[in-house]
Protein backbone atom coordinates (compact mmCIF):
# COMPACT_ATOMS: atom_id res chain seq x y z
CA UNK A 1 0.00 0.00 0.00
CA UNK A 2 1.57 3.51 -0.95
CA UNK A 3 2.26 5.99 1.84
CA UNK A 4 4.14 9.10 2.65
CA UNK A 5 7.78 8.09 4.19
CA UNK A 6 9.00 11.75 4.75
CA UNK A 7 12.00 10.25 6.87
CA UNK A 8 13.09 7.70 4.84
CA UNK A 9 13.16 10.27 1.82
CA UNK A 10 14.79 12.78 3.85
CA UNK A 11 17.76 10.06 4.65
CA UNK A 12 17.99 8.21 0.98
CA UNK A 13 17.69 12.24 -0.94
CA UNK A 14 20.18 13.52 2.36
CA UNK A 15 22.60 10.38 2.03
CA UNK A 16 22.19 9.57 -1.56
CA UNK A 17 23.15 13.46 -2.89
CA UNK A 18 25.76 13.64 -0.56
CA UNK A 19 27.53 10.76 -1.75
CA UNK A 20 27.82 12.26 -5.32
CA UNK A 21 28.72 15.75 -4.14
CA UNK A 22 31.48 14.21 -2.00
CA UNK A 23 32.65 12.45 -4.46
CA UNK A 24 32.88 14.90 -7.08
CA UNK A 25 34.35 17.42 -4.61
CA UNK A 26 37.08 14.49 -3.53
CA UNK A 27 37.74 14.42 -7.32
CA UNK A 28 38.14 17.71 -7.48
CA UNK A 29 40.49 17.87 -4.80
CA UNK A 30 38.08 19.66 -2.53
CA UNK A 31 37.12 18.68 1.02
CA UNK A 32 34.07 15.87 0.90
CA UNK A 33 32.52 18.39 3.09
CA UNK A 34 31.62 20.78 0.76
CA UNK A 35 29.85 18.47 -1.52
CA UNK A 36 27.52 17.61 1.48
CA UNK A 37 26.96 20.96 2.09
CA UNK A 38 26.17 21.16 -1.38
CA UNK A 39 24.15 18.42 -1.38
CA UNK A 40 21.60 20.20 1.06
CA UNK A 41 21.84 23.36 -0.96
CA UNK A 42 20.05 20.71 -3.79
CA UNK A 43 17.34 19.21 -1.35
CA UNK A 44 16.65 22.57 0.21
CA UNK A 45 13.65 24.73 -0.44
CA UNK A 46 15.36 27.38 -2.41
CA UNK A 47 16.75 25.26 -5.14
CA UNK A 48 14.11 23.38 -7.75
CA UNK A 49 12.99 19.77 -8.04
CA UNK A 50 12.73 17.75 -4.74
CA UNK A 51 12.45 19.45 -1.21
CA UNK A 52 13.84 17.10 2.07
CA UNK A 53 11.30 17.64 5.18
CA UNK A 54 13.17 20.60 6.78
CA UNK A 55 11.77 19.49 10.51
CA UNK A 56 12.74 15.85 9.68
CA UNK A 57 16.20 17.14 8.65
CA UNK A 58 16.81 19.50 11.54
CA UNK A 59 16.08 16.66 13.98
CA UNK A 60 18.29 14.46 12.31
CA UNK A 61 20.85 17.43 12.93
CA UNK A 62 20.37 17.42 15.98
CA UNK A 63 21.54 13.77 16.12
CA UNK A 64 24.80 14.82 14.29
CA UNK A 65 25.77 17.39 16.17
CA UNK A 66 25.53 15.34 19.56
CA UNK A 67 27.54 12.63 17.87
CA UNK A 68 29.77 15.13 16.60
CA UNK A 69 31.02 16.69 19.31
CA UNK A 70 31.00 13.25 21.31
CA UNK A 71 33.61 12.37 19.05
CA UNK A 72 35.22 16.01 20.05
CA UNK A 73 34.95 14.90 23.65
CA UNK A 74 36.33 11.16 22.74
CA UNK A 75 39.43 12.93 21.47
CA UNK A 76 40.27 15.68 23.76
CA UNK A 77 43.63 16.08 24.89
CA UNK A 78 44.40 18.21 27.76
CA UNK A 79 47.97 16.61 27.60
CA UNK A 80 48.15 18.44 24.04
CA UNK A 81 47.00 21.35 25.06
CA UNK A 82 48.95 21.89 27.69
CA UNK A 83 52.75 20.97 25.55
CA UNK A 84 51.57 24.11 23.48
CA UNK A 85 49.62 26.20 26.17
CA UNK A 86 52.09 29.16 25.72
CA UNK A 87 50.79 30.24 22.44
CA UNK A 88 47.23 28.33 22.12
CA UNK A 89 45.49 29.45 24.82
CA UNK A 90 46.34 33.06 24.56
CA UNK A 91 46.73 33.10 20.61
CA UNK A 92 43.49 31.45 19.99
CA UNK A 93 41.46 33.92 22.69
CA UNK A 94 43.08 36.99 21.46
CA UNK A 95 42.51 36.05 17.70
CA UNK A 96 38.39 34.61 18.51
CA UNK A 97 38.27 38.36 20.26
CA UNK A 98 39.50 40.29 16.95
CA UNK A 99 37.18 37.71 14.11
CA UNK A 100 34.37 38.40 17.26
CA UNK A 101 34.09 42.12 17.17
CA UNK A 102 35.15 42.55 13.05
CA UNK A 103 32.04 40.21 12.97
CA UNK A 104 29.79 42.40 15.23
CA UNK A 105 30.94 45.13 13.38
CA UNK A 106 30.04 43.73 10.00
CA UNK A 107 26.62 42.88 11.43
CA UNK A 108 26.10 46.88 13.08
CA UNK A 109 26.91 48.23 9.46
CA UNK A 110 23.68 45.81 8.40
CA UNK A 111 21.00 47.17 11.44
CA UNK A 112 21.40 43.38 13.21
CA UNK A 113 20.75 43.21 16.80
CA UNK A 114 23.81 42.86 19.46
CA UNK A 115 22.96 39.48 20.04
CA UNK A 116 22.66 38.48 16.71
CA UNK A 117 26.13 40.12 16.04
CA UNK A 118 27.93 38.21 19.18
CA UNK A 119 26.24 34.97 17.07
CA UNK A 120 27.45 35.75 13.84
CA UNK A 121 31.37 37.07 15.48
CA UNK A 122 31.39 34.09 17.51
CA UNK A 123 30.50 31.42 14.33
CA UNK A 124 33.51 33.30 12.11
CA UNK A 125 36.36 32.96 14.58
CA UNK A 126 36.52 29.44 14.61
CA UNK A 127 37.86 27.41 12.25
CA UNK A 128 36.76 23.42 11.04
CA UNK A 129 38.23 20.46 12.81
CA UNK A 130 37.41 18.34 9.74
CA UNK A 131 39.37 21.07 7.76
CA UNK A 132 42.52 21.79 9.70
CA UNK A 133 43.20 17.97 10.83
CA UNK A 134 42.91 16.64 7.38
CA UNK A 135 45.22 19.54 6.11
CA UNK A 136 47.97 18.96 8.84
CA UNK A 137 48.08 15.28 7.98
CA UNK A 138 48.53 15.55 4.16
CA UNK A 139 51.44 17.77 4.93
CA UNK A 140 53.11 15.95 7.40
CA UNK A 141 52.60 18.02 10.11
CA UNK A 142 50.67 16.58 12.91
CA UNK A 143 54.34 15.64 15.20
CA UNK A 144 55.78 19.18 14.09
CA UNK A 145 55.91 22.09 16.22
CA UNK A 146 53.81 23.65 13.44
CA UNK A 147 51.42 20.88 13.73
CA UNK A 148 50.93 20.65 17.46
CA UNK A 149 50.26 24.73 18.10
CA UNK A 150 47.64 24.41 15.51
CA UNK A 151 45.80 21.62 17.29
CA UNK A 152 46.26 22.78 20.27
CA UNK A 153 44.80 26.26 19.29
CA UNK A 154 41.92 24.04 17.93
CA UNK A 155 41.60 23.16 21.25
CA UNK A 156 41.04 26.38 22.80
CA UNK A 157 38.70 27.15 20.27
CA UNK A 158 36.16 24.65 20.50
CA UNK A 159 36.71 25.08 24.45
CA UNK A 160 35.67 28.34 23.74
CA UNK A 161 32.97 27.37 21.41
CA UNK A 162 31.40 25.00 24.41
CA UNK A 163 31.42 27.98 26.27
CA UNK A 164 29.37 29.98 24.09
CA UNK A 165 26.91 27.16 23.57
CA UNK A 166 26.11 27.42 27.36
CA UNK A 167 25.82 31.45 27.04
CA UNK A 168 24.04 31.96 24.06
CA UNK A 169 20.61 30.73 25.66
CA UNK A 170 20.81 33.07 28.27
CA UNK A 171 21.62 36.23 25.97
CA UNK A 172 18.87 35.01 23.97
CA UNK A 173 16.49 35.49 26.77
CA UNK A 174 17.28 39.38 25.98
CA UNK A 175 15.68 39.12 22.61
CA UNK A 176 12.59 37.21 23.64
CA UNK A 177 9.24 38.15 21.99
CA UNK A 178 7.63 39.43 25.13
CA UNK A 179 10.94 40.89 26.60
CA UNK A 180 10.74 38.75 29.34
CA UNK A 181 14.50 38.14 30.51
CA UNK A 182 13.44 35.06 32.21
CA UNK A 183 11.16 33.82 29.81
CA UNK A 184 13.35 30.89 28.23
CA UNK A 185 14.26 29.81 31.84
CA UNK A 186 10.84 28.03 33.62
CA UNK A 187 12.79 28.57 36.69
CA UNK A 188 14.11 31.81 35.97
CA UNK A 189 10.88 32.98 35.51
CA UNK A 190 9.07 31.66 38.50
CA UNK A 191 11.61 33.80 40.53
CA UNK A 192 11.14 36.60 38.45
CA UNK A 193 14.96 36.53 37.84
CA UNK A 194 16.84 39.50 35.67
CA UNK A 195 19.67 38.97 33.02
CA UNK A 196 22.06 38.48 35.97
CA UNK A 197 20.24 36.24 37.76
CA UNK A 198 19.43 34.15 34.66
CA UNK A 199 23.02 34.42 33.74
CA UNK A 200 23.90 32.95 37.33
CA UNK A 201 21.37 30.29 37.45
CA UNK A 202 22.79 29.10 33.99
CA UNK A 203 26.46 29.21 34.87
CA UNK A 204 25.04 27.07 38.08
CA UNK A 205 23.30 24.29 36.10
CA UNK A 206 26.19 23.79 33.95
CA UNK A 207 28.27 23.32 37.30
CA UNK A 208 26.14 20.91 38.63
CA UNK A 209 26.12 19.31 35.21
CA UNK A 210 29.91 19.55 35.94
CA UNK A 211 30.22 18.02 39.32
CA UNK A 212 27.51 15.41 38.57
CA UNK A 213 29.82 13.96 35.24
CA UNK A 214 33.13 14.09 37.27
CA UNK A 215 31.79 12.59 40.23
CA UNK A 216 29.16 9.95 39.33
CA UNK A 217 30.09 9.79 35.39
CA UNK A 218 33.38 9.60 35.27
CA UNK A 219 33.61 6.33 37.13
CA UNK A 220 30.04 5.24 36.15
CA UNK A 221 30.30 5.41 32.08
CA UNK A 222 34.02 3.17 32.14
CA UNK A 223 32.25 0.82 34.52
CA UNK A 224 29.02 0.25 32.23
CA UNK A 225 31.61 0.27 29.16
CA UNK A 226 33.93 -2.00 31.04
CA UNK A 227 31.25 -4.46 32.06
CA UNK A 228 29.75 -4.50 28.50
CA UNK A 229 33.17 -5.10 26.97
CA UNK A 230 33.44 -8.23 29.54
CA UNK A 231 29.88 -10.10 27.42
CA UNK A 232 32.14 -10.31 24.76
CA UNK A 233 29.61 -8.69 22.19
CA UNK A 234 30.94 -6.62 19.97
CA UNK A 235 27.08 -5.75 18.80
CA UNK A 236 25.99 -4.92 22.65
CA UNK A 237 29.37 -2.95 23.30
CA UNK A 238 28.74 -0.10 20.05
CA UNK A 239 24.98 0.14 21.75
CA UNK A 240 26.41 0.87 25.15
CA UNK A 241 28.76 3.58 23.21
CA UNK A 242 25.94 5.15 21.37
CA UNK A 243 23.35 4.76 24.04
CA UNK A 244 26.20 6.44 26.31
CA UNK A 245 26.19 9.22 23.49
CA UNK A 246 22.54 10.44 23.24
CA UNK A 247 21.42 9.42 26.72
CA UNK A 248 23.80 11.60 28.34
CA UNK A 249 23.14 14.27 26.00
CA UNK A 250 19.50 13.72 26.11
CA UNK A 251 19.54 13.61 30.05
CA UNK A 252 21.65 16.49 30.25
CA UNK A 253 18.98 18.78 28.23
CA UNK A 254 16.27 17.84 30.31
CA UNK A 255 17.81 17.66 33.21
CA UNK A 256 19.91 20.16 33.84
CA UNK A 257 18.85 22.63 31.29
CA UNK A 258 22.22 22.37 29.19
CA UNK A 259 22.76 22.06 25.55
CA UNK A 260 22.58 18.64 23.66
CA UNK A 261 26.05 19.88 22.17
CA UNK A 262 27.66 20.20 25.67
CA UNK A 263 26.10 17.21 27.00
CA UNK A 264 27.49 14.97 24.46
CA UNK A 265 30.70 16.84 24.50
CA UNK A 266 31.56 15.81 28.32
CA UNK A 267 29.69 12.17 28.18
CA UNK A 268 32.65 12.05 25.13
CA UNK A 269 35.62 13.61 27.62
CA UNK A 270 34.14 10.83 30.69
CA UNK A 271 34.36 8.37 28.26
CA UNK A 272 37.72 8.69 26.87
CA UNK A 273 39.62 8.45 30.10
CA UNK A 274 38.59 4.71 30.11
CA UNK A 275 41.25 2.36 28.57
CA UNK A 276 38.54 1.04 26.22
CA UNK A 277 38.06 4.79 25.02
CA UNK A 278 40.22 3.79 21.37
CA UNK A 279 37.61 0.84 20.53
CA UNK A 280 34.60 2.86 21.30
CA UNK A 281 35.70 5.73 19.11
CA UNK A 282 36.40 2.97 16.32
CA UNK A 283 33.01 1.49 16.81
CA UNK A 284 30.84 4.53 16.84
CA UNK A 285 32.82 5.92 14.28
CA UNK A 286 30.50 4.53 11.17
CA UNK A 287 27.14 5.89 12.89
CA UNK A 288 28.69 9.28 13.72
CA UNK A 289 30.22 9.66 10.23
CA UNK A 290 26.92 8.97 9.05
CA UNK A 291 25.32 11.48 10.73
CA UNK A 292 27.40 14.08 10.71
CA UNK A 293 26.78 13.60 6.95
CA UNK A 294 23.58 14.57 7.64
CA UNK A 295 23.91 17.40 9.70
CA UNK A 296 25.93 19.37 7.28
CA UNK A 297 23.16 18.61 4.38
CA UNK A 298 20.89 19.95 7.25
CA UNK A 299 22.95 23.10 7.52
CA UNK A 300 23.28 23.00 3.24
CA UNK A 301 19.24 23.15 3.67
CA UNK A 302 19.24 26.79 5.05
CA UNK A 303 21.28 28.59 2.74
CA UNK A 304 19.50 30.27 -0.15
CA UNK A 305 22.06 30.64 -3.14
CA UNK A 306 19.93 33.77 -4.09
CA UNK A 307 21.11 35.43 -1.46
CA UNK A 308 24.89 35.59 -2.79
CA UNK A 309 23.65 37.67 -5.75
CA UNK A 310 21.15 39.79 -4.18
CA UNK A 311 24.27 40.86 -1.51
CA UNK A 312 27.36 40.19 -3.09
CA UNK A 313 28.92 43.12 -0.89
CA UNK A 314 28.13 41.68 2.84
CA UNK A 315 29.34 38.33 1.23
CA UNK A 316 32.94 39.70 0.50
CA UNK A 317 32.87 41.25 3.57
CA UNK A 318 32.61 37.72 5.41
CA UNK A 319 35.06 36.00 3.37
CA UNK A 320 37.28 38.81 4.05
CA UNK A 321 37.14 38.33 7.97
CA UNK A 322 37.21 34.66 7.25
CA UNK A 323 40.35 34.53 5.14
CA UNK A 324 41.98 37.38 6.01
CA UNK A 325 41.10 39.32 9.08
CA UNK A 326 41.38 36.58 11.36
CA UNK A 327 44.36 35.15 9.58
CA UNK A 328 46.29 38.60 10.13
CA UNK A 329 45.45 38.26 13.92
CA UNK A 330 46.79 35.01 14.16
CA UNK A 331 49.96 35.86 12.45
CA UNK A 332 50.65 38.60 14.10
CA UNK A 333 50.43 37.08 17.49
CA UNK A 334 52.33 34.20 16.45
CA UNK A 335 55.31 36.37 15.56
CA UNK A 336 54.69 38.28 18.71
CA UNK A 337 55.40 35.07 19.91
CA UNK A 338 59.16 34.71 18.40
CA UNK A 339 58.05 31.84 16.51
CA UNK A 340 59.16 31.16 13.06
CA UNK A 341 57.59 32.98 10.14
CA UNK A 342 56.72 29.35 9.02
CA UNK A 343 54.96 28.63 12.03
CA UNK A 344 53.10 31.48 11.72
CA UNK A 345 52.04 31.46 8.05
CA UNK A 346 50.91 27.16 8.64
CA UNK A 347 48.67 28.77 11.63
CA UNK A 348 47.47 31.06 9.34
CA UNK A 349 46.11 28.88 6.44
CA UNK A 350 45.07 26.65 9.00
CA UNK A 351 42.04 28.94 10.25
CA UNK A 352 41.52 30.72 7.19
CA UNK A 353 37.90 28.80 7.20
CA UNK A 354 35.24 28.29 8.98
CA UNK A 355 33.37 25.03 9.69
CA UNK A 356 31.10 22.11 12.08
CA UNK A 357 31.10 24.63 15.20
CA UNK A 358 29.84 27.67 13.21
CA UNK A 359 26.99 25.53 11.61
CA UNK A 360 25.98 24.43 15.25
CA UNK A 361 26.00 28.28 16.20
CA UNK A 362 24.27 29.31 13.79
CA UNK A 363 21.51 26.51 13.72
CA UNK A 364 21.40 27.87 17.61
CA UNK A 365 21.12 31.38 16.67
CA UNK A 366 18.48 31.18 14.24
CA UNK A 367 16.28 28.53 17.05
CA UNK A 368 17.24 31.60 19.53
CA UNK A 369 15.60 34.25 17.31
CA UNK A 370 18.51 35.88 17.83
CA UNK A 371 20.77 35.65 14.36
CA UNK A 372 18.92 36.45 10.99
CA UNK A 373 18.19 34.42 8.20
CA UNK A 374 20.97 36.47 6.59
CA UNK A 375 23.34 35.55 9.05
CA UNK A 376 23.06 32.46 8.61
CA UNK A 377 22.86 32.63 5.24
CA UNK A 378 26.43 34.54 5.22
CA UNK A 379 27.92 31.83 7.31
CA UNK A 380 26.96 29.07 5.45
CA UNK A 381 28.23 30.80 2.22
CA UNK A 382 31.25 31.94 4.01
CA UNK A 383 32.09 28.26 5.30
CA UNK A 384 31.54 26.75 1.72
CA UNK A 385 33.73 28.84 -0.21
CA UNK A 386 36.30 29.30 2.40
CA UNK A 387 36.61 25.34 2.70
CA UNK A 388 36.87 25.31 -1.43
CA UNK A 389 40.20 28.01 -0.73
CA UNK A 390 41.53 26.40 2.21
CA UNK A 391 43.62 24.07 -0.19
CA UNK A 392 44.46 26.76 -2.31
CA UNK A 393 45.72 28.73 0.42
CA UNK A 394 48.34 25.85 1.34
CA UNK A 395 49.52 25.42 -2.38
CA UNK A 396 50.45 29.26 -1.43
CA UNK A 397 52.10 28.42 1.38
CA UNK A 398 53.82 25.66 0.26
CA UNK A 399 55.28 27.69 -3.08
CA UNK A 400 56.15 30.93 -0.74
CA UNK A 401 58.01 29.12 2.65
CA UNK A 402 60.90 27.58 0.41
CA UNK A 403 61.75 31.24 -1.57
CA UNK A 404 61.10 32.88 2.28
CA UNK A 405 63.96 30.53 3.25
CA UNK A 406 66.03 31.52 0.61
CA UNK A 407 65.19 35.10 0.39
CA UNK A 408 65.90 35.37 4.60
CA UNK A 409 69.50 33.55 3.81
CA UNK A 410 70.69 35.65 0.94
CA UNK A 411 69.78 39.19 2.87
CA UNK A 412 71.42 37.37 6.18
CA UNK A 413 75.07 37.20 4.03
CA UNK A 414 76.79 39.55 2.62
CA UNK A 415 76.39 39.15 -1.32
CA UNK A 416 80.30 39.55 -1.66
CA UNK A 417 81.24 36.46 0.73
CA UNK A 418 79.48 33.07 -0.20
CA UNK A 419 76.64 31.74 1.92
CA UNK A 420 77.67 30.62 5.86
CA UNK A 421 77.72 27.09 6.14
CA UNK A 422 76.71 25.44 9.27
CA UNK A 423 79.74 23.23 10.79
CA UNK A 424 79.98 20.10 9.54
CA UNK A 425 79.98 17.21 12.47
CA UNK A 426 83.11 14.94 13.31
CA UNK A 427 80.91 11.74 13.47
CA UNK A 428 81.94 9.32 11.40
CA UNK A 429 79.84 5.80 10.89
CA UNK A 430 77.01 7.21 12.35
CA UNK A 431 73.12 7.36 11.66
CA UNK A 432 71.48 10.40 10.49
CA UNK A 433 67.80 10.77 12.01
CA UNK A 434 66.02 12.75 10.19
CA UNK A 435 63.27 14.19 12.28
CA UNK A 436 62.60 13.40 15.92
CA UNK A 437 59.09 12.76 16.72
CA UNK A 438 57.46 10.19 17.99
CA UNK A 439 58.93 7.56 15.69
CA UNK A 440 62.37 9.46 15.72
CA UNK A 441 62.46 9.42 19.10
CA UNK A 442 62.20 5.11 19.33
CA UNK A 443 65.09 4.77 16.30
CA UNK A 444 67.03 7.38 18.70
CA UNK A 445 66.18 5.40 21.75
CA UNK A 446 67.11 2.15 20.35
CA UNK A 447 70.23 3.54 18.87
CA UNK A 448 71.52 5.25 22.37
CA UNK A 449 70.88 1.89 24.20
CA UNK A 450 73.15 0.15 21.68
CA UNK A 451 75.78 2.78 21.93
CA UNK A 452 75.40 3.45 18.75
CA UNK A 453 76.48 7.08 17.34
CA UNK A 454 73.56 9.05 15.84
CA UNK A 455 72.64 12.84 15.10
CA UNK A 456 69.56 14.08 14.83
CA UNK A 457 68.23 16.68 12.10
CA UNK A 458 64.98 18.66 13.11
CA UNK A 459 63.24 21.66 12.40
CA UNK A 460 61.46 22.17 15.60
CA UNK A 461 63.15 24.38 17.65
CA UNK A 462 62.45 22.75 21.22
CA UNK A 463 63.49 19.29 20.45
CA UNK A 464 67.03 20.67 19.96
CA UNK A 465 67.12 22.33 22.91
CA UNK A 466 65.94 18.74 24.79
CA UNK A 467 68.04 16.78 22.48
CA UNK A 468 71.25 19.16 23.81
CA UNK A 469 70.31 18.47 27.54
CA UNK A 470 70.67 15.11 26.61
CA UNK A 471 74.08 15.18 25.41
CA UNK A 472 72.92 14.04 21.84
CA UNK A 473 74.31 16.39 18.67
CA UNK A 474 71.52 17.86 16.82
CA UNK A 475 71.20 20.38 13.64
CA UNK A 476 67.95 22.61 13.60
CA UNK A 477 67.22 22.75 10.10
CA UNK A 478 65.07 21.67 7.00
CA UNK A 479 67.38 18.29 5.88
CA UNK A 480 66.43 18.96 2.20
CA UNK A 481 68.30 22.09 2.27
CA UNK A 482 71.60 21.06 0.83
CA UNK A 483 73.89 23.02 3.57
CA UNK A 484 71.86 21.15 6.29
CA UNK A 485 72.19 18.03 4.48
CA UNK A 486 75.95 18.71 3.93
CA UNK A 487 76.31 19.05 7.91
CA UNK A 488 75.18 16.09 8.81
CA UNK A 489 78.11 14.43 7.25
CA UNK A 490 76.60 11.63 5.01
CA UNK A 491 79.10 11.08 3.01
CA UNK A 492 80.98 9.32 5.91
CA UNK A 493 77.82 8.20 7.54
CA UNK A 494 76.82 4.51 8.31
CA UNK A 495 72.80 4.76 7.80
CA UNK A 496 70.23 7.51 7.34
CA UNK A 497 66.47 7.04 8.90
CA UNK A 498 63.81 9.30 8.12
CA UNK A 499 60.98 8.31 9.94
CA UNK A 500 58.80 11.65 8.86
CA UNK A 501 59.40 14.24 6.62
CA UNK A 502 57.48 16.03 3.96
CA UNK A 503 60.38 16.53 1.95
CA UNK A 504 61.82 12.68 2.27
CA UNK A 505 62.55 12.48 -1.78
CA UNK A 506 64.50 15.46 -2.08
CA UNK A 507 66.71 14.07 1.09
CA UNK A 508 67.03 10.82 -0.26
CA UNK A 509 68.30 11.54 -3.48
CA UNK A 510 70.84 14.46 -1.92
CA UNK A 511 71.55 12.27 0.21
CA UNK A 512 72.49 8.89 -2.08
CA UNK A 513 74.34 11.35 -4.78
CA UNK A 514 76.97 12.28 -1.56
CA UNK A 515 77.26 8.53 -0.67
CA UNK A 516 76.56 5.66 -2.74
CA UNK A 517 76.76 3.64 -0.01
CA UNK A 518 74.88 4.86 2.59
CA UNK A 519 71.75 2.57 4.11
CA UNK A 520 68.85 4.44 3.50
CA UNK A 521 65.56 3.82 5.07
CA UNK A 522 62.72 5.76 5.04
CA UNK A 523 58.66 6.01 5.80
CA UNK A 524 56.07 6.08 3.80
CA UNK A 525 52.08 6.23 4.16
CA UNK A 526 51.27 4.80 0.50
CA UNK A 527 52.77 2.22 -2.19
CA UNK A 528 53.08 5.33 -4.86
CA UNK A 529 55.21 6.83 -2.02
CA UNK A 530 57.22 3.48 -1.65
CA UNK A 531 58.06 3.40 -5.37
CA UNK A 532 58.74 7.34 -5.16
CA UNK A 533 61.30 6.63 -2.40
CA UNK A 534 62.74 3.74 -3.73
CA UNK A 535 63.58 4.95 -7.24
CA UNK A 536 65.21 8.18 -5.85
CA UNK A 537 67.55 5.73 -3.90
CA UNK A 538 65.64 4.30 -0.81
CA UNK A 539 67.19 1.57 0.80
CA UNK A 540 64.46 0.16 2.83
CA UNK A 541 61.32 1.98 2.50
CA UNK A 542 58.32 1.27 5.88
CA UNK A 543 54.60 1.04 5.44
CA UNK A 544 53.03 0.90 8.62
CA UNK A 545 50.31 -1.33 7.05
CA UNK A 546 52.62 -3.70 5.46
CA UNK A 547 54.68 -4.09 8.71
CA UNK A 548 51.78 -4.92 10.92
CA UNK A 549 50.72 -7.43 8.00
CA UNK A 550 54.62 -8.85 8.38
CA UNK A 551 54.82 -8.93 11.84
CA UNK A 552 51.36 -10.76 12.35
CA UNK A 553 52.60 -13.37 9.33
CA UNK A 554 56.13 -13.75 11.55
CA UNK A 555 54.63 -14.57 14.45
CA UNK A 556 52.04 -17.61 12.86
CA UNK A 557 55.11 -18.95 10.88
CA UNK A 558 56.99 -18.95 14.69
CA UNK A 559 54.64 -20.87 16.40
CA UNK A 560 54.29 -24.84 15.54
CA UNK A 561 50.86 -25.40 14.31
CA UNK A 562 49.94 -28.45 17.57
CA UNK A 563 50.95 -25.36 20.02
CA UNK A 564 48.50 -22.86 17.97
CA UNK A 565 45.43 -22.16 20.42
CA UNK A 566 41.84 -22.53 19.35
CA UNK A 567 41.06 -18.86 17.91
CA UNK A 568 40.18 -16.15 20.39
CA UNK A 569 37.87 -13.54 19.98
CA UNK A 570 39.40 -10.01 19.78
CA UNK A 571 40.40 -8.19 22.51
CA UNK A 572 41.01 -5.01 23.29
CA UNK A 573 44.05 -3.08 25.47
CA UNK A 574 42.66 -4.53 28.52
CA UNK A 575 42.04 -7.92 27.63
CA UNK A 576 38.30 -7.52 26.87
CA UNK A 577 36.97 -9.95 24.69
CA UNK A 578 34.81 -8.42 22.02
CA UNK A 579 33.42 -11.26 19.48
CA UNK A 580 32.91 -10.41 15.68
Amino acid sequence: MPHDTPLIATIVAGLGLAFVFGALAQRFRFPPLVGYLLAGVAVGPFTPGFVADQALATELAELGIILLMFGVGLHFSLKDLMSVRAIAVPGAIVQITVATLMGMALSWAMGWSIGGGLVFGLALSVASTVVLLRAMQERRLMDTERGRIAVGWLIVEDLAMVLALVLIPAFASLQNGNGDVAAADPLAARFGLGLTGVLLLTFVKVGVFMAVMLLVGRRLIPWILHYIAHTGSRELFRLAVLAIALGVAFGSTKLFGVSLALGAFFAGMMLGESPLSQRAAQESLPLRDAFAVLFFVSAGMLFDPGSVIREPWPLLATLFIILFGKSVAAFLIVIAFRHPTSTALTISASLAQIGEFSFILAEIGGASNLLPKAGRDLILAGAIISIMLNPLMFAALDWLLPRLERRRADASTPAATPPAEIPVTQLTEHTIIVGYGRVGRLVGEALQQRGHPFLVVETSEDIPKQLKGAGVENITGNAARSNVLRATNPALAHALVIPEAFEAGQIVEQARAANPALHIVARAHSDAEVDHLKSLGADKVIMGEREIARGMIEELDTRPPDAAPELAPERTAEGVQIQA
